[in-house]
């Protein structure tokens, strides 16, 4: 009794004391070498030398942690997760004042036993506060596939039959590669996204609320694919290749190196794709009471090159020195062949055809450099400077043969050849600040960001007679834009108990000027602008208890138009079709809010909504009797509401799962008298199962989903999807790995829909060669666990995204 006593008044003596000197709390962050933050880490405080243990907290869904009540003295942390290895901090002072001990990197754990290798693996998908992370590493699916398919899996992301990326119901994603975002847009960002191999992709992450330290570009939000990098000082790297076959074989190849010091990092990729792809379209469009019933096959054939080398000097502790150059290289093209029967209605049989044809031989160079300086301390102090220039250069040619034929297409009734050179250069140029410090028991970071984009498009048309191409004045033009925006911002956050807070404000002026030279007269060849926006963002974050946690964010965004759609010159697709640009143009504008809840780490629902201001779509209007013309307008304002609920779980130890589903109701209020207000409730689904079968093999079931819904705000679409199964096998003590992938195996992928805009009405179909049977391999040489290269963002921000 006396013992026990002692030991009582012993402890409430400790207690009584560390309360008396309670003035200091403690704060970090626990993330992995991917920067994802790492959720019921186990923080303990030891008081030095004597390594007394002083209290234990846990890091919430966000990987922060906070130890309050902490008297003055000489301590040291120990933090565990399960999966990674234990982190022991150095010695570090408390006096009156708060410390922080910024991200603190934990690496994943790896043990030897009799030859057997035990690793830890991350879940398919982890969904965050602020972001969802799809670990593409973990995705059978992903066997031999480009970056672009892949795209179609990531979970809430759904792509329509324009390439657009779709999330939460709102178009206009921005993508970034690595925390860069890419300079390419359109055809050319698909094509880049289809020379990324899977294999070469690490995770992709879906950012719907990026706070004001992001630019404001992109009403989604930002999808940022992040490639594979390797782990500890030494030498590794990897080696790929692969072939799909649809109606065409496709081979791709890769090589990546990482070679790190204690002073340096150098690190490279290179990747290739090679071969022809199969595409449809098909547009039965009613016009003046005439029916023109085309129908389109395309065979492209692209062959991109893709290179990005990186250097680090690590000067210090504290400050890191960096330089990046990537480059893309495309030379293709592709061969369109289509067949336009003209038929009155109430007829039969056409009076007219047009066949038609498109051969694009088309060259893209892309090359772009960054230089960065990091500096970082101990007490949460940081600064971090960018300066990036970019050259994106395309020569293009189009050849257009057009001949009508009688309705019995015996006899040519006339024929028309035309031939197209559209040269474009672009420019980019933006340097950025950053810098953050503690303040106020918390952070606040505030940066300045300047940027400057310079495009030159050349149109030159020639009629071919007899042979000779004789260029036409009346419809050549070169269209010049130059645009600058300077941006300010701040973002403060603090935690809390229970609770984080984040808010910040973004100003962004934009200055712009395009100019037309044509020998047309035009009302509208040059329109200057000169306009600055304000956006808010924020976000409150409440952890009731450890396995339930409540988030509230906002944010106000912006979608400026493609450089290209503000160039009001007509540009011709065919016989029938054009295609013209809009000076007049207006950015669109969209606010967001979110409220979601996550359940034990896994279990996530989510409920937003969205306003979208001056949506602008891509119409086709008439243009006489017989003739449309494609352009961009602002015609609606969009409302959506969405919930999304997602859940990755572990069945048993052979069997995982992961089910996505995102169900919004969009609705379409026209501001334009041509556009037909309308609205439509959406489902997307994705699923993923995953077993572990005898002698190692692993075995994937996926598939997605999208029921009806609305594309642009003017194609009703009907359902689409796709299921796909792969098989993986790991050889050579885990170095050499083998998949084989069949791509929607029940050919439901490619779409059917109509639109209307005016008196002009289209039902269309269209698809490309989705069902495929997929082969790759990969090998990993070098060391096991290299120090992973360090992720950083440059200044060339959503400017890239619209080229």
């Amino acid at each position: 009794m006396y013992k026990k006593t002692i030991i009582v008044l012993i402890l409430m003596s400790n207690f009584i004391l560390n309360n008396i000197n309670a003035q200091s709390t403690i704060t970090g962050k626990v993330i992995n070498e991917q920067a994802a933050s790492i959720s019921a880490a186990t923080i303990s405080l030891l008081k030095v030398p004597n390594n007394e243990f002083i209290k234990g907290v846990i890091s919430d869904a966000t990987g922060a942690f906070k130890i309050q009540n902490i008297g003055k003295g000489d301590y040291r942390v120990i933090i565990s997760s399960l999966g990674y290895k234990d982190y022991t901090s150095n010695t570090f002072s408390l006096d009156d004042t708060d410390h922080t001990l910024g991200d603190i990197t934990l690496i994943i754990k790896t043990e030897n036993l009799d030859e057997v290798i035990i690793t830890s693996e991350k879940p398919v998908v982890q969904v965050m506060a602020d972001k969802t992370v799809f670990n593409v590493q973990n995705t059978l699916g992903a066997t031999g596939i480009s970056g672009y398919e892949l795209l179609r899996r990531a979970p809430g992301v759904i792509v329509d039959n324009n390439d657009n990326l779709i999330v939460e119901g709102k178009t206009g994603v921005l993508i970034y590669i690595d925390d860069k975002p890419s300079v390419l847009r359109g055809p050319d960002l698909v094509n880049y996204l289809k020379t990324i191999q899977s294999s070469d992709i690490e995770t992709i992450e879906i950012i719907t609320q990026p706070s004001s330290r992001y630019d404001a570009e992109g009403n989604a939000g930002i999808i940022n694919i992040k490639l594979k990098r390797d782990k500890t000082l030494g030498t590794n790297g990897s080696i790929a290749g692969g072939i799909t076959y649809g109606d065409f074989a496709r081979y791709t190849s890769s090589v990546s190196f990482n070679t790190r010091s204690k002073k340096t990092n150098f690190y490279g990729t290179y990747s290739n794709r090679f071969g022809k792809s199969f595409s449809f379209i098909n547009l039965y469009r009613t016009q003046n009471n005439t029916i023109f019933d085309s129908k389109t096959e395309t065979i492209s054939d692209n062959n991109s090159n893709n290179l990005k080398l990186g250097f680090d000097y690590y000067a210090n502790s504290k400050s890191i020195f960096g330089i990046i150059v990537s480059g893309n290289f495309n030379n293709g093209g592709s061969d369109s062949d289509s067949r336009t029967p003209i038929i009155q209605q109430g007829n039969t049989t056409p009076d007219q055809v047009l066949v038609a044809g498109s051969d694009v031989e088309n060259k893209t160079n892309n090359l772009y450099g960054n230089i960065n300086y990091k500096y970082k301390d101990t007490l949460g102090h940081a600064l971090n400077i960018d300066m990036d220039y970019g050259k994106y250069s395309s020569d293009r040619t189009n050849l257009q043969p057009n001949r009508y034929f009688n309705g019995a297409e015996t006899e040519v009734i006339s024929e028309t050849i035309n031939f197209m050179i559209t040269p474009i250069n672009i420019s980019i140029f933006t340097a950025k600040i950053d810098y953050e410090q503690p303040l106020w028991k918390g952070t606040l970071a505030a940066g300045l960001k300047y940027s400057n984009i310079s495009t030159d498009n050349e149109f030159d048309f020639f009629d071919r007679i007899n042979g000779n191409d004789i260029i036409n004045i009346e419809r050549s033009n070169d269209f010049t834009y130059d645009e600058q925006i300077n941006a300010a911002y701040f973002n403060y956050n603090r935690k809390f108990k229970k609770m984080s807070l984040q808010f910040g404000l973004r100003v962004e002026q934009t200055q712009s000027d395009g100019q037309l030279f044509s020998e047309q007269q035009n009302a509208d060849d040059r329109v200057k602008r000169d306009y600055t926006d304000f956006f808010p963002s924020g976000g409150i974050t409440y952890q009731a208890n450890q396995k339930n946690t409540i988030a509230l964010n906002y944010s106000r965004r912006i979608q400026r138009p493609n450089y290209q759609n503000l160039n009001p010159f007509e540009i011709k697709i065919d016989e029938l079709s054009f295609r013209k640009g809009n000076p007049f143009l207006q950015p669109q504008y969209t606010d967001n809010i979110k409220l979601s809840h996550t359940y034990n780490y896994r279990f996530t629902t989510a409920l937003s909504y969205s306003f979208i201001g001056d949506y602008f779509a891509q119409v086709t209007e008439a243009q006489g009797q017989d003739q449309n013309f494609i352009i961009t307008r602002n015609v609606a304002n969009q409302k959506i509401i969405n919930l999304s609920i997602s859940y990755p779980t572990k069945i048993n130890d052979w069997w995982s799962v992961y089910y996505s589903l995102n169900a919004f109701r969009s609705i379409f209020e026209a501001t334009n008298d041509d556009f037909v207000s309308v609205s439509q409730n959406t489902v997307s689904l994705y699923g993923q199962n995953t077993f572990s079968l005898p002698a190692g093999i692993k075995m994937e079931i996926s598939g997605w989903f999208n029921s009806p819904s609305i594309w642009g705000g003017t194609y009703q679409t009907e359902s689409l999807g796709s299921l796909n199964i792969a098989f993986q096998k790991r050889f050579l003590d885990n170095k050499l790995t083998a998949r084989l992938g069949f791509n929607d195996i029940l050919y439901t992928s490619p779409w059917k829909g109509d639109t209307q805009f005016g008196d002009l009405r289209i039902e269309g179909n269209g698809g490309w060669d989705s069902r495929q049977v997929q082969f790759n391999v990969t090998y990993n040489f070098g060391r096991k666990e290299i120090k992973a290269t360090r992720k950083r963002k440059t200044g060339l921000e959503d400017e890239k995204k619209r080229i």
